[in-house]
């Protein structure tokens, strides 16, 4: 069983998917094979991971049909402004081995160069407009980021994909989003940033709290941390290299959460983010060459 989200657009697209970040590529395309032998139909790369050809070998391996799997990329910041970007769609659709991405989203808000940040999302209203991709979206936009994007663009992103956690809510983002008919969409779904944040919390997987919940339901941690997602509303991108780990995560369809387990997660929020702060990406520190193959 698995569950499908309607974007603003009327696009569908899987509610959990399954993510690539930090996977090696001699390890992708099995890791990528796993999951859709366990069912994912959603696939979550970014041309930053390095990953994009074995992401796409892997759904070729798999026999599934190409309607069947919903392809989802980023543009990275080295690649912003209209013509650059234009190009960068090139780049991950050749390396993916297909003509149409699903879901194509920039990576980041650049916030000292967002003049390249519109000019790049321009670029990729152009290519919804020309059929080349389905949907378009955005990554670690904070509310004052989409605020700015809506005023100069003509495209209501339909994904807004950003660090969510039981550790990093980020309500207030939530609801910029929901309020604009956004869809939240969590990387790092059950906190694992935390296992290396400098000062963090430590795991959430050993969390008092999501263990007993997870006792209560006969489930794991990891596994009540994804329904927590899916039971308000957003799309979740786990990601692991172990098939028992990859078929574990899937396995999220049949228990539901209480009200009251759903805001005893909420109440563990720290306010504290894992990953690096919107703000601080910029050229200078996080720019670089994305290769042409």
């Amino acid at each position: 069983m698995t569950a499908n989200l309607t974007l603003n657009n009327r696009i569908e697209m899987p509610a959990l998917g399954f993510g690539v970040f930090q996977t090696a590529p001699e390890e992708t395309i099995e890791a990528v094979e796993a999951a859709l032998r366990t069912g994912y139909r959603h696939i979550d790369t970014a041309a930053a991971y390095g990953n994009e050809r074995e992401v796409g070998e892997a759904i070729r391996r798999s026999g599934l049909d190409r309607s069947e799997v919903f392809i989802e990329t980023k543009v990275w910041i080295s690649d912003y402004g209209y013509d650059a970007a234009l190009h960068a769609f090139d780049k991950s659709a050749g390396k993916l081995g297909v003509e149409q991405i699903d879901l194509l989203i920039l990576h980041q808000a650049l916030p000292a160069r967002f003049e390249l940040t519109v000019e790049a999302y321009r670029a990729l209203e152009k290519l919804l407009a020309d059929g080349r991709v389905r949907a378009i979206g955005v990554s670690n936009f904070m509310v004052e980021h989409l605020e700015k994007l809506l005023k100069e663009t003509t495209v209501v992103p339909a994904v807004n994909q950003i660090e969510v956690h039981p550790y990093f809510r980020q309500p207030e983002v939530l609801a910029a989003d929901a309020a604009h008919g956004i869809l939240s969409q969590a990387w790092s779904p059950i906190g694992g940033i935390t296992f290396y944040r400098e000062g963090g919390n430590g795991s959430t997987l050993e969390d008092g709290t999501i263990a007993g919940i997870a006792e209560a339901h006969g489930k794991t941690p990891a596994q009540v941390m994804l329904r927590w997602h899916l039971q308000q509303g957003r799309s979740a991108i786990p990601k692991s290299t172990r098939p028992q780990r990859i078929a574990e995560n899937f396995d999220v369809f049949d228990f539901d959460l209480t009200g009251t387990e759903l805001a005893a997660i909420d109440a563990l929020d720290t306010g504290v983010r894992g990953g690096p702060e919107p703000e601080q990406v910029t050229l200078e520190t996080f720019g670089r060459e994305i290769p042409e193959a």
